[in-house]
């Protein structure tokens, strides 16, 4: 791909580094008072406003999976990926509504605590490992990664030193100060991701206006994502069946639908329209990564709130990592004349690295540089945070030593942290040295077949009391087992297959709808047989009740602070985005 080489100026420096010396104090500044207890250094003593919450749950999901996967992903397959991002306000609406309440008067430190709460101690144990894999192997792993093709681009580095010097960079705040330095270095860091990337979203359609204007940029855009042009169709009808796994397919594939066949590779209609249940719950609701901000906040209203913040930001997210792919598609059509497919798909990683280098001037690039840098620090950082938490609360104090001091376990989480991302740099290396996927598609991948099992075993036991500890297990196995099931079947009998079940199960997003639905099934007719738990095991703070008190805490006493009101704002736009992209476009 060319112009990836960058030439930075004296003022680019200036305005990078000068980014990370004001993060460095922000981080230094929240996190210097001394850490009396976990609930200071992991949960930040529980006192964070909802702007914060809000900031530093969106700032911990942008990553380089969206400024380098998903912009490339989106040069690739269209306004489809972003079906991903606009969903989530639906996952963001049942933990408004259903699973913070519930969450928060649990008075639990992690997600894993609450599930030993209403199930057992095993599937704490169970959850908390399996989160702890995952933060390393599908989280910080992969973003380091991320992050590194930016340094090899910028300085000519090494992937090995390029991995080193990133995880260095990233998470040694969180390691630190803690959760209180994360969260308030992850409000600037908000700050900068969106004013940055609105600045190439403008600065690309006003050169695709070719001096008319944004709006002409805008519609130029439109008409080549939609084939008008003779290059786009060509390379369309060429890559199809790429994108629409199988032999009949068809010559046409509309790149501006957000809603796609089931053949479809990353985005079939049922990932849009289901994806909630067999990764929402586990992303959004259950994963201590994001949970953590929300068991951080001063009280009910801020946890809503900032939740409700974070929906709005979910609705601006693909305007600044996916529009962006829409746009380079425009630009670079020699880009697309490769029939390489897996070529087109490794090099469109580097797709943000270019259109900043190409649009923007000097001073700007250095900005724009740094708030890709953020959005790789405060995902690290978050996640490390997460992860120590979980180590630290839920294996080593609760199974090795409970009665320990908290500057003991303070100190365990500190080391635990460091550990933790060294193993993210070694893994990150050798995605670098063997990969040529995607990032999104890889990073999504690891998602389904994480997720189903754990989102269908919290939806049922948060709604129905029948379901037990030994219930909650057999649900794990069972979906895990049919996850690997598939997989195999994917990469073994029915890989080279064309038939229509292979067809269905090939794309790893309805891979995650057949295990979620899978383990439904299990959990539910292992609870018919099986003996309903413990009275405490279901007491009203743990288990949905329409008449708990809970769910009325926190809605706001004005109508400028109401809680429902803004909600409902959010929704109506996210209606209006769907009809948009399903039926005019």
């Amino acid at each position: 791909m060319e112009n990836s080489i960058f030439e930075l100026s004296f003022w680019d420096y200036f305005a990078f580094f000068g980014y990370f010396a004001v993060l460095s104090f922000i981080g230094w500044w929240f996190g210097r008072k001394k850490n009396d207890s976990s609930s200071d250094y992991f949960l930040a003593g529980r006192t964070l406003p909802w702007y914060v919450v809000g900031s530093s749950y969106i700032a911990a999901n942008i990553s380089t999976e969206h400024f380098i996967g998903l912009i490339g992903a989106a040069v690739i397959y269209g306004i489809s990926v972003a079906t991903g991002e606009w969903s989530t306000v639906i996952a963001f609406t049942f933990l408004i509504w259903l699973f913070i309440p519930y969450l928060l008067t649990s008075k639990v430190y992690t997600t894993p605590e609450y599930l030993e709460k209403r199930f057992n101690k095993k599937t704490r144990l169970i959850f908390a490992l399996v989160s702890i894999l995952a933060n390393v192997f599908a989280f910080m792993g992969p973003v380091i990664y991320g992050g590194s093709l930016i340094l090899i681009e910028f300085f000519n580095l090494s992937p090995i030193n390029a991995c080193i010097i990133i995880g260095i960079t990233t998470g040694g705040w969180a390691v630190w100060g803690g959760l209180k330095s994360v969260a308030f270095m992850d409000v600037l860091t908000i700050l900068i991701m969106v004013f940055g990337g609105l600045t190439v979203t403008f600065l690309g359609l006003v050169y695709l206006g070719d001096g008319d204007g944004v709006v002409a940029g805008f519609l130029k855009m439109i008409d080549v994502n939609t084939g008008g042009v003779a290059w786009a169709k060509d390379w369309i009808d060429i890559n199809v069946t790429n994108i629409l796994k199988g032999s009949n397919v068809g010559d046409n594939y509309n790149r501006l639908s957000v809603i796609q066949p089931l053949n479809h590779d990353t985005n079939p209609w049922t990932h849009w329209v289901f994806s909630f249940f067999y990764i929402g719950l586990w992303y959004t609701v259950i994963n201590q990564t994001m949970v953590q901000k929300i068991f951080a906040a001063k009280d009910m209203y801020h946890a809503r709130a900032g939740m409700v913040f974070a929906s709005f930001l979910k609705l601006l997210l693909p305007v600044i990592v996916v529009i962006p792919g829409l746009i380079f598609f425009a630009m670079k059509p020699e880009f697309l004349s490769s029939t390489d497919w897996s070529f087109q798909s490794e090099q469109a990683n580097k797709t943000y690295i270019v259109m900043v280098n190409i649009l923007v001037p000097t001073f700007m690039k250095g900005i724009l540089l740094a708030a890709l840098f953020g959005a790789i620090q405060s995902t690290v950082s978050s996640v490390l945070n997460s992860t120590s938490t979980m180590f630290t609360i839920d294996l080593y104090r609760d199974v090795y030593k409970k009665n320990e001091s908290e500057g003991h376990y303070i100190n365990v989480g500190k080391v635990s942290g460091i550990l933790f991302l060294g193993i993210s740099v070694l893994f990150a290396i050798v995605l670098s040295t063997v990969t040529k996927v995607n990032l999104f598609v890889l990073i999504q991948a690891l998602y389904t077949f994480i997720a189903p099992p754990f989102s269908a075993l919290f939806l049922l036991g948060m709604i129905w009391k029948r379901v037990n500890g030994k219930d909650a297990i057999v649900t794990i196995i069972g979906g895990f087992a049919m996850a690997g099931l598939l997989k195999y079947l994917e990469f073994g009998p029915l890989q080279n297959s064309t038939s229509q079940l292979a067809n269905f199960i090939k794309p790893f997003a309805n891979q995650g709808l057949i295990t979620w639905v899978f383990s439904m099934l299990i959990c539910i007719g292992s609870a018919l047989i099986t003996k309903s738990p413990s009275g405490y095991q279901v007491s009203d703070d743990l288990v949905f009740n329409i008449n708990g008190d809970a769910l009325k805490e926190g809605l706001g006493t004005k109508w400028y602070n109401s809680i429902f009101l803004w909600w409902l704002l959010c929704v109506l736009m996210l209606v209006g985005i769907i009809v948009t992209f399903s039926m005019i476009l």
